[in-house]
């Protein structure tokens, strides 16, 4: 008899078959709840590695066994006339059906729906019917300075539309960046994951205002609505409206019920157009984000009071650009840090108390509670209500995303991050902490991925250089860590990625060196990064030292220690969780295992 019609006979290329598809079926399974259950990205990869260790094995007990009415028996044992192959084989077909049936139902489900909600290109790319993006209108004014206003109003019309049910309207972070772009509409609603663009111009001349929109299909660029409006400047808000109701109609969009009650808008509720106009100018030259800028919106935003003392939004503005001073390690005196923090406390308390159902105060009045006193309790609590008058602002999930992962719940900050994604695709800020959560569960691969799409919107944007750097260390790729660490454009990040990086590599001196300068430039604002490289260092008790300065310093960075690298490598010490009860954070030793 030929080996290959007794590996028939014996039934091992029914074996070999069912061990394929049962391996398939588990790995599909494996890969599916990962992310659920925490499970590191090489989890599947080991398991498949171990599934074809074990191959030969089970092929070899295929051999020499089969299963009889009184159980397993080794084939030799057996007469040729009492072996039982024939319907023993049998059994195997049936086996092998069911698993190939389970692995086909599991692989249909990972396509159509897992990844429907789960994947990074799915949040980003989904197109549903109703959905909308508005690009910048152009400025056609003979005074090129009215960008500011062109701006404000294409904003205003982003957040009247974000008031309609069942419509996804694209932040304007995204959309924005299509400002002056060549590219079709297709290419834009694509990059954008909507179906339709609204997209026009403005022309202001003395006091008239030029409006001109359409609404368009982008699988097709076909226009479904547009108009001109040629009205006084005075009636600029009903203008808005104007458009916003036509828009929504060419959409057969129906509006939440109770919106107006709760309709969150950038207009003053007196109706001033000298505040909206000065606000307006805050809110553009903000948006450039340097300290410089930041500083001259801050004047802005108290010109927009001056003239409007119950502008609730121009409050909780000027609140969020005095708080973003000090994240951004732009305040390093302590008098000027302390005058920022009063004044935006006041600012913040004024606006609540003007407009109680502004979303937007309630998010500067949680930024405020994280970032200065690293309340997280209370700042999820504003971010939540914030949410839930807002829900349209990417700013909004984002923030519930960094608190989660703060509080260890890391699969919850992963979605809300995915949803951020979604509402604004084309901030690389978003993916930047959406990859520190995929990291911090050891899902290395999936935080390399979004790294790169960080770096693909914005190239030289802060941090996206130092967070590859600590997945290379993470990796052992000392060499690599380097390379991408001298890349990394923000100065300070830069410092402390090369630092890092040449601790990894045995660059001792240099890694000094590097220690040294975090300390001498950035002890007030950068205790946690300085503690983070004593923890990478193994030196505790500098670590707990710096940790407890940060503390009292009140860094934002503190509040993350339960999934920052290397500081939560030391979970286990009493000291990490008596840090975590000042923090009101719960004090676990281990992360993944939060829901």
């Amino acid at each position: 008899m030929s080996l290959f019609a007794e590996l028939r006979r014996r039934n091992v290329l029914r074996a070999a078959v069912l061990y394929i598809g049962a391996v398939w079926a588990l790995a599909q399974g494996i890969s599916q709840l990962s992310p659920a259950v925490g499970l590191p990205d090489w989890g599947t990869r080991w398991f498949l590695i171990a599934a074809a260790i074990g191959f030969p094995f089970w092929l070899a007990f295929a051999w020499f066994y089969e299963w009889t009415p009184q159980g397993l028996k080794r084939e030799s044992e057996l007469a040729v006339d009492t072996s039982i192959v024939r319907s023993t084989g049998r059994k195997w077909d049936r086996a092998i059906t069911a698993v190939l049936a389970v692995a086909v139902v599991l692989l249909l489900t990972n396509t159509f729906v897992w990844r429907k909600g789960a994947g990074l290109d799915a949040a980003v790319s989904a197109n549903p019917d109703k959905s909308v993006a508005v690009l910048p209108l152009s400025n056609e004014s003979a005074d090129k300075d009215q960008q500011y206003f062109s701006d404000g109003l294409s904003e205003d019309l982003i957040n009247a539309l974000s008031q309609f049910a069942g419509l996804k309207v694209i932040s304007r972070n995204s959309s924005f960046q299509f400002r002056d772009s060549h590219d079709d509409s297709k290419t834009i609603g694509a990059k954008l994951g909507v179906t339709h663009l609204l997209e026009g111009s403005v022309r202001r001349a003395g006091d008239m205002v030029r409006i001109t929109a359409q609404l368009v299909n982008t699988a097709d660029s076909r226009t479904l609505w547009s108009q001109r409006y040629d009205r006084p400047y005075i009636d600029l808000f009903a203008l808005q409206d104007d458009i916003t109701r036509q828009v929504a109609e060419a959409l057969k969009t129906k509006l939440l019920e109770g919106a107006a009650a709760n309709t969150q808008s950038d207009r003053p509720p007196s109706g001033n157009l000298d505040a909206y106009n000065a606000y307006l100018q805050g809110v553009f030259v903000a948006r450039r984000s340097t300290d410089a800028d930041m500083r001259q919106a801050i004047e802005y935003y108290k010109e927009a009071i001056r003239i409007d003392p119950n502008y609730a939004l121009a409050y909780a503005s000027l609140a969020r650009a005095k708080i973003a001073l000090i994240a951004a390690f732009s305040v390093a005196d302590r008098a000027e840090r302390e005058a920022l923090i009063a004044t935006a406390r006041t600012a913040t308390a004024t606006a609540l108390a003007l407009q109680p159902d502004l979303g937007r105060a309630h998010h500067s009045r949680g930024f405020l509670l994280q970032i200065v006193d690293l309340d997280l309790v209370a700042a999820e609590a504003e971010y939540r209500r914030a949410a839930e008058l807002a829900p349209h602002e990417a700013g909004n999930v984002f923030s519930l995303g960094i608190v989660s992962a703060s509080f260890g719940r890391l699969a919850e900050a992963v979605t809300f991050g995915r949803q951020a994604v979604a509402l604004d695709p084309l901030s690389s800020v978003n993916y930047v902490y959406l990859a520190r959560t995929l990291r911090a569960l050891g899902r290395y691969d999936e935080a390399e991925s979004v790294l790169r799409k960080a770096l693909e919107i914005n190239p030289s944007g802060a941090q996206n250089y130092s967070e590859l750097t600590i997945l290379q260390i993470l990796r052992g790729n000392a060499g690599a860590a380097i390379d991408l660490a001298q890349r990394e454009t923000a100065p300070f990040w830069h410092t402390f990625a090369l630092t890092i990086a040449h601790f990894s590599h045995g660059d001792n001196a240099e890694a000094d060196a590097g220690l040294n300068e975090l300390i001498e430039k950035y002890a007030v604002n950068g205790a946690f990064q300085i503690a983070q490289v004593y923890a990478q260092r193994k030196q505790p008790e500098q670590m707990f030292e710096w940790l407890d300065r940060g503390l009292a310093e009140h860094d934002p960075g503190v509040p993350t220690l339960r999934y920052a690298v290397f500081v939560m490598d030391y979970s286990d010490d009493p000291r990490f969780a008596a840090l975590c009860r000042k923090l009101g954070l719960p004090a676990t030793n281990d992360v993944k295992t939060q829901p």
